[in-house]
């Protein structure tokens, strides 16, 4: 049995083995205007995902660096922690999209039942898997969404550093959106800043933030910086006949808790799942998998996001309010251990 799946990206490509796994072939269809990733993008991935990779994809151990702490600050007081987060294993993992894409890429290569093809008809695959945001499907049949726009930016950038012990992951709520240190080695950290704002900053006024509200690196160099408009939306359909949408088509949401590539890695689980659930019982692999899958994910996809841009508009509030009363109440929730537990098990494992 083969299953076509549209796009040449992580999403695609972590899912190629993924099916590959549980036993079906798969064909992927290249888009030739697809961009080289960049080397200063990374992606936080939880630890769940991790031994989900890990077990069902592709041992990515060797590519992580773990964090087994998250703290939280306002630029109203960088000496004191709004929130904290820890564990003496590990909460999460950093990894950087380049590294990830050229591995997962070289192992398919040598994997006889996946082919790159460039082009394809419909009637040929009972279940096509759509991952292309640029393709004619997706301009087609998905492209209803329920939209935001943050009328912003977010900045992404490698900063070269002094060796010290790296296993934090920092987030400072600045006047003018989220900053996040994340740990890529004792002389390496990943930043995303998301910046309020339609106007792009300069290079210059950028390392000039960085400098404002770094107290924890001594820094050497800063790499290429790149960045992207930011954007949260929520696909409304799903599916259409045997064609199902997948990965960021489905959801994409704002960078501030780092769970955009978690929640397709979640999706991922279900369908493979699904998928096997199927193969076991000796029917075909169909189109009726697409509802089946909608049915388990499309609710709870949708209140995780929802549940990301509350926080988003909630630290916003804080930072124009200046508020002490509400900085105290942050602190006070995040310092309750229930609570605390509670947070970090729906950062692990989603909404349920």
């Amino acid at each position: 049995m083969t299953v076509c799946i549209l796009g040449h990206n992580l999403t695609s490509l972590a899912l190629a083995k993924a099916l590959i796994k549980i036993g079906l072939e798969v064909d992927l269809i290249e888009n030739k205007r697809i961009k080289a990733y960049s080397k200063s993008r990374t992606l936080g991935i939880s630890k769940s995902n991790i031994q989900f990779f890990c077990k069902e994809i592709y041992n990515i151990n060797k590519l992580c660096w773990k964090i087994n702490e998250i703290k939280i600050f306002s630029d109203n007081d960088l000496d004191k922690e709004l929130i904290g987060f820890t564990n003496k294993d590990y909460l999460f993992s950093i990894i950087k999209n380049y590294d990830l894409h050229k591995n997962l890429k070289n192992d398919l290569k040598e994997n006889k039942k996946f082919k790159e093809k460039k082009t394809f008809r419909e009637d040929e695959y009972d279940l096509i898997i759509n991952t292309d945001l640029n393709h004619n499907l997706t301009k087609q049949y998905f492209y209803k969404k329920i939209e935001k726009n943050y009328d912003s930016f977010a900045y992404t950038t490698i900063l070269k550093h002094k060796k010290i012990k790296n296993n934090r992951a920092i987030q400072v709520f600045t006047k003018n959106g989220p900053l996040a240190f994340l740990p890529l080695s004792n002389t390496e950290t990943s930043l995303v800043y998301s910046f309020n704002g339609q106007i792009k900053l300069s290079k210059k006024k950028f390392i000039e933030l960085i400098n404002q509200y770094n107290k924890w690196f001594e820094i050497l160099k800063i790499a290429e910086i790149n960045y992207f408009p930011l954007k949260s939306s929520n696909l409304r359909s799903y599916y259409y006949k045997n064609i199902l949408a997948f990965g960021d088509m489905l959801h994409r949401i704002h960078p501030l808790a780092g769970q955009g590539y978690n929640m397709t890695l979640r999706d991922m689980k279900t369908l493979t799942r699904i998928i096997k659930n199927k193969i076991d019982l000796g029917l075909p692999v169909e189109q009726s998998i697409n509802y089946e899958f909608k049915k388990k994910t499309k609710s709870q996809n949708y209140l995780f996001s929802k549940g990301i841009d509350f926080i988003y508009e909630f630290f916003k509030f804080e930072r124009k309010l200046n508020n002490k009363l509400i900085y105290q109440t942050i602190s006070s929730v995040g310092k309750n251990k229930r609570l605390n537990k509670i947070f970090k098990l729906i950062a692990d494992y989603g909404t349920f």
